[in-house]
């Protein structure tokens, strides 16, 4: 059976996530202010690392953590939503099942505890 990594069409797929995702994000007036001072070409190629590994794919991620990279943000359950509404709406552009976006989704969900840093 391959990973979902592969099921959704690997790095290439992915770095499309990324790219649509990140324009959402950066339209969204509920969210921007937090990638505001962020270079945006580094937090792509963690995203993309983060991503594949979380995915079943390549082990490059060498980010922090994911409690000390939104400790101090003060992240609600509002701004989660938000991003795996985003998330969830950039993987159908990049033409991930329906399927695959959820079993994607639901790896993103069992972070919320980290990231919300509850």
């Amino acid at each position: 059976m391959s990973t979902l990594y592969e099921k959704i069409g690997g790095k290439p797929t992915i770095e499309k996530v990324v790219d649509e995702l990140h324009k959402r994000i950066l339209a969204d007036n509920s969210l921007k202010g937090f990638f505001a001072n962020t270079d945006m070409v580094k937090q792509r190629n963690h995203q993309i690392s983060f991503f594949s590994q979380i995915f079943e794919g390549p082990k490059e991620y060498g980010g922090r953590a994911m409690d000390k990279t939104h400790a101090g943000m003060a992240l609600q359950q509002s701004h989660f939503d938000a991003i795996a509404k985003h998330l969830s709406e950039s993987m159908s552009v990049a033409g991930v099942s329906a399927d695959d976006t959820k079993a994607a989704l639901d790896r993103v969900s069992n972070l919320k505890p980290a990231i919300l840093n509850k």
